[in-house]
């Protein structure tokens, strides 16, 4: 029979959490400046953000309360634990039962090692980790259930007290791992493109990869000033940016499409009889007055086809609205495919507004829901910006890095 020796709790008292979280931040930052330029320059921003945040992001263990179980085993304990062992000599043994509370953990248990914020001197109790459970041992001479269980229920409390601490730690972690990443990849990106562009200013021909490239933002318009569609100074031969225009100023076109659509609801007399054209003429009608094109005379927003509505940068799009009925979800499909078919830039933004004649609008958008990620493109959803607005991620056809922007925007048209 073996000698008793107290295992004594673990928990929430080794490294400082703050320290370990302080540590992944590094790596990250250590992860994104460690890739090559042109990877940093040709990779999709939003699917190399998702893969890091899942890398770093932490998981907290589960700890099991429904399954805990408890046993015991016997031991000779030293007397000179006994209340009272003056009748024995010091380096004497008394057989007695150790009483053992196991809780099973699913996850990684070694994050309860690590002391949170906010911490109790007493810690996690009497706890250990013992393999994939958490085990406390009890020694009593009384044999007293009710205070062998009021023992185990104080160390629970404990546990949880500071199982709770540690959560809330990490999930302040969590929740701000995206922001963090974001600013670190953009960090990077833009000193990159900083030095692209200087280079290609300087007016002497650079030595091309076959794989560069990059992204330039359109710089954003007030209203009635202009969407710019400019060209870096870089030299011919040199680093060719990609343009796109700004995420604010495509908010603010969706928004404005948005309004349309709701004026058609509101006011059946404007959408009364009329076609796909029609409709999109009475939102090109509303958008024009909002913005205009700094680079050049005509039309900021062009019609080059029956529905779609456009802004072009040389001989590519990079805006483009398509604008149709809903005939089911194959034709949605297909305008997608047709959407697709042409853009060639990352980073372009597009919307699909659906006109829906049907008195059940909201079956419509459960099965634009469904259908939507069932295209070879489909990437994730963004976020749902109202009922009948949902923004999307998708790639351009051919190339997986290469992302765009897809709102689709639905209204009733009574």
């Amino acid at each position: 029979m073996k000698h008793y020796t107290h295992q004594k709790g673990d928990l929430f008292n080794q490294e400082r959490l703050s320290d370990f979280i302080d540590k992944c931040k590094q790596n990250i930052r250590n992860e994104i400046n460690s890739e090559t330029d042109d990877y940093i320059l040709n990779v999709s921003e939003d699917s190399y953000i998702d893969v890091i945040k899942g890398k770093y992001e932490i998981i907290m263990p589960e700890i099991e309360y429904d399954s805990l179980c408890i046993d015991s085993f016997e031991a000779e304990v030293p007397t000179k634990l006994l209340p009272s062992y003056s009748f024995y000599g010091d380096n004497d043994y008394i057989k007695r039962d150790i009483y053992c509370l196991h809780i099973p953990v699913t996850g990684n248990i070694k994050l309860l090692h690590y002391c949170p914020s906010s911490f109790m001197f007493s810690g996690g109790g009497d706890f250990y980790i013992d393999n994939l459970q958490l085990t406390m041992e009890y020694l009593t001479f009384s044999d007293n259930p009710e205070e062998i269980k009021r023992q185990f229920d104080s160390s629970i409390e404990r546990l949880k007290k500071m199982y709770e601490n540690l959560k809330n730690d990490i999930d302040s972690y969590n929740s701000h791992l995206l922001e963090f990443i974001k600013y670190e990849f953009e960090k990077r990106k833009s000193q990159l493109l900083t030095k692209n562009n200087l280079l290609a200013s300087i007016g002497y021909p650079l030595k091309e990869r076959a794989d560069s490239h990059g992204t330039f933002s359109i710089p954003s318009p007030k209203l009635r000033e202009s969407i710019k569609v400019q060209k870096p100074v870089v030299s011919e031969r040199g680093y060719q940016p990609e343009p796109t225009i700004d995420d604010d100023v495509y908010y603010k076109i969706l928004k404005i499409i948005d309004d349309a659509g709701k004026n058609f609801e509101r006011m059946p007399s404007i959408s009364s009889g009329k076609g796909e054209e029609d409709l999109r003429d009475y939102i090109l009608f509303l958008l024009d007055p909002h913005f205009e094109n700094g680079n050049a005379t005509g039309e900021t927003f062009n019609k080059t086809g029956k529905t779609d509505i456009q802004i072009r940068y040389d001989s590519s799009v990079v805006f483009i609205a398509e604008c149709k009925f809903w005939k089911g979800e194959k034709a949605y499909l297909a305008t997608i495919d047709q959407l697709l078919g042409y853009l060639t830039w990352r980073d372009t933004k597009t919307s699909i507004i659906i006109f829906v004649k049907q008195k059940d609008i909201t079956q419509v958008i459960e099965k634009v829901k469904n259908a939507t990620p069932k295209h070879a493109n489909y990437k994730n959803i963004v976020n749902q910006q109202g009922e009948n607005w949902i923004n999307y991620r998708f790639h351009i056809n051919g190339d997986s890095n290469r992302d765009i922007k897809l709102a689709v925007q639905i209204f009733h048209i009574p």
